[in-house]
């Protein structure tokens, strides 16, 4: 019965659950910016380049092809990939910091106010 109610409190804890959210999402913005890059930005680049399909880009040596195009393509997909969860990770964190600055700029409860009216009493006499 130990074990069960152990793992039952490891499964629920709102860490775990915050990674495995974290993970789905990860996926599913991992699988958007591939289609992006894949269908959208790839295609731009090799007209840039002249044509060149990335991902077909490959060097023989002997019966054995070294595929580098796929390598590049991987690389440009990381690197999107990358920014795209800075620039969600910049909001959020930026979200959080208005958040908190809204909770500084509340107005005072009454008991602040009076005891800084008492405070500014006390200077003037």
């Amino acid at each position: 019965m130990s074990m069960i109610k152990e793992f039952k409190e490891f499964a629920l804890k709102g860490s775990l659950i915050d990674m495995a959210v974290g993970i789905i999402i990860g996926a599913a913005v991992g699988k958007l910016v591939g289609t992006l890059v894949d269908n959208i930005i790839m295609p731009l680049v090799g007209v840039f380049v002249g044509g060149v399909d990335f991902s077909k880009l490959s060097y023989q040596v002997g019966d054995a092809a070294i595929g580098y195009g796929a390598f590049i393509q991987a690389l440009i997909d990381f690197t999107i990939i990358a920014f795209v969860i800075f620039m969600i990770l910049k909001a959020i964190n930026k979200m959080k910091q208005n958040a908190e600055a809204e909770e500084k700029a509340e107005p005072d409860s009454a008991d602040v106010a009076l005891l800084k009216e008492i405070r500014d009493l006390l200077k003037k006499s």
